[in-house]
């Protein structure tokens, strides 16, 4: 079973900065995209940031500009870098990750949610 253990989250002042790692441990022969979501209190789940193994990135617009998601190919590690950060940031954030375990069969792995609170 591969699994995604997240870290780096917390609290932080508004404008500043974190940044979320996670990594990817298991059988896993192939990793296609990895991705960042985030969960506030009443509000669906939504796409942050993700990034294909050809590290071609994408984002929402909210976020466009202030994070960057980067990938350690060799490390199976995704991380989100967050600066300029505001209020409306401030949820649970989880790592997905979608590729091919060591027995070919394909997985869509999340990380256990990490909070990060913005505020003065």
């Amino acid at each position: 079973q591969v699994q995604l253990v997240e870290s780096g989250g917390g609290l932080v002042q508004p404008g500043g900065s974190l940044r979320l790692s996670c990594a990817a441990s298991g059988s896993i022969l192939s990793i296609n995209v990895m991705g960042w979501y985030r969960q506030a209190p009443g509000k669906q789940r939504e796409l942050i940031a993700h990034i294909t193994s050809g590290s071609s990135a994408d984002y929402a617009d909210l976020v466009k500009g202030r994070f960057t998601i980067s990938r350690d190919n060799d490390k199976n590690t995704v991380d989100l870098q967050m600066n300029s950060l505001k209020p409306e940031d401030t949820a649970v954030y989880y790592c997905n990750v979608v590729g091919i375990t060591g027995w070919h069969n394909n997985f869509n792995a999340w990380g256990q949610g990490i909070l990060v609170t913005v505020s003065s």
